[in-house]
């Protein structure tokens, strides 16, 4: 029902250091790969679509698509290294990165790469974070996105990783592609901020609606998120209090919660629409719930069902 498509990396965590010396712990990471493991442990069959290195890393995300049940039937194979992420976690549990990304695997797809067709039963494509702003991976999911668009639901997170790409005019560039495709659009108010500017919150939903978004979320990290849909109404709800472990993987949570909740409150139809009234004060409030919970562990270790509802 799901493909994901983009990031491939481990997230190396750095814990106690001394004198010259850093401890590493990695875990499988990249936002839209954190999208699809949500929906799995949502109960979704869900599936990835990225390049797999056969490295060290590579050989443990397999590891992780098995025990996630995530289907890879679609990915490409390669001899190139994984991504690697270094993050710091700082004293209100939020994530510094320093990315390693020079000729990786999963920022190495080739539009000639895509796969001819989907199954029919794929019904919504995510996209999303540095996987769109690389090339040549941004080109090929561009265009993957651009095709799919009128028989599928589009979803996109800009989630921007300017470390990485640090010409904003680039993430500009990306973001208009994406959101002329997508229908479902979320950003943090930090990657607006990035984007367009402080205090163009409201810039960046008229962008997106005018590109024919039919919702916008904007995420604020404990302050809770901003729903917004087609027919201009807004809604708001507040953050929920927890013990922050990190904020690793929060906003990828409520990107898979808002698809889940579309899907179990059958808005999804056959094609690109959103079918009926969307609640989008409920549906946040289901999303912020989720996000809430993983931030109260190591990582982007995102829930199942059982522990949100």
């Amino acid at each position: 029902m799901y493909l994901c498509c983009g990031d491939a990396l481990f997230d190396m965590f750095a814990g106690k250091s001394g004198g010259t010396s850093v401890e590493l712990v990695g875990h499988v990471g990249g936002s839209p790969m954190n999208v699809a493991t949500g929906l799995a442990r949502f109960g979704h069959h869900s599936r990835y679509f990225t390049k797999l290195s056969s490295d060290l890393f590579g050989q443990r995300m397999r590891l992780h698509f098995e025990q996630n049940k995530l289907d890879v039937t679609h990915c490409l194979e390669t001899d190139l290294n994984t991504t690697l992420a270094i993050v710091e976690t700082q004293a209100d549990g939020s994530a510094a990165y320093v990315f390693y990304t020079d000729n990786t695997a999963d920022v190495s797809i080739d539009p000639s790469e895509l796969p001819e067709s989907l199954p029919q039963d794929i019904r919504v494509l995510h996209f999303g974070s540095y996987s769109t702003a690389v090339s040549p991976t941004s080109e090929a999911l561009m265009a993957l996105a651009a095709r799919e668009s009128e028989h599928r639901l589009v979803s996109y997170d800009p989630n921007l990783r300017p470390t990485i790409e640090p010409d904003i005019e680039k993430w500009r560039e990306v973001f208009n592609g994406f959101a002329k495709s997508a229908a479902v659009i979320k950003a943090s108010d930090e990657d607006i901020s990035t984007l367009l500017g402080k205090n163009r919150e409201d810039q960046f939903v008229s962008d997106c609606l005018g590109h024919g978004a039919q919702l916008v979320f904007i995420t604020r990290g404990p302050d809770g998120a901003s729903g917004f849909n087609a027919a201009g109404e807004v809604a708001n709800v507040p953050g929920v209090s927890v013990n922050v472990v990190d904020t690793v993987g929060a906003g990828d949570t409520f990107q898979a919660s808002i698809l889940h909740w579309l899907t179990a409150e059958n808005h999804l139809s056959e094609g690109a629409q959103i079918l009926g009234a969307v609640d989008l004060e409920a549906c946040m409030t289901f999303a912020v719930k989720a996000a809430g919970v993983t931030c109260t562990r190591s990582g982007a270790d995102l829930p199942t069902l059982a522990e949100v509802i």
